[in-house]
């Protein structure tokens, strides 16, 4: 069913859905009850199809909404479904996070030295 997309997930639980063919929606996620009825309402972003009773949405191209605006979204979206993971999986997840940020800044600090 997804041959043709790709599909962004936290926890095994999908947060969006892109093609990489054209077709009737660029971008596909979920969001919160207030902007599912208050951006649903607009020209180029409409209820996602099959998904819409889980409150997602879908753009119908890339200038549907300003960059900006996306991107708050699809953060937005990942929150929301990373807030309903099981606790454990949060824990797990947020602990890779955490060791990933702390040894980018210890590279940076290395570079920084080299560098000095």
């Amino acid at each position: 069913m997804w041959e043709d997309h790709l599909v962004f997930k936290v926890g095994g639980k999908m947060y969006a859905i892109t093609s990489f063919e054209p077709g009737e929606t660029w971008l596909s996620l979920k969001c919160t009850d207030e902007d599912f009825y208050g951006l649903a309402d607009g020209e180029n972003v409409i209820p996602a199809p099959y998904l819409a009773r889980a409150k997602w949405l879908a753009l119908t191209s890339n200038t549907a909404l300003p960059p900006a605006e996306v991107q708050r979204l699809l953060r937005q979206s990942h929150e929301l479904v990373f807030s309903k993971l099981p606790r454990k999986t949060r824990e797990r997840l947020g602990k890779k996070v955490e060791d990933s940020a702390q040894k980018t800044k210890q590279r940076s600090r290395i570079r920084m030295r080299r560098e000095a």
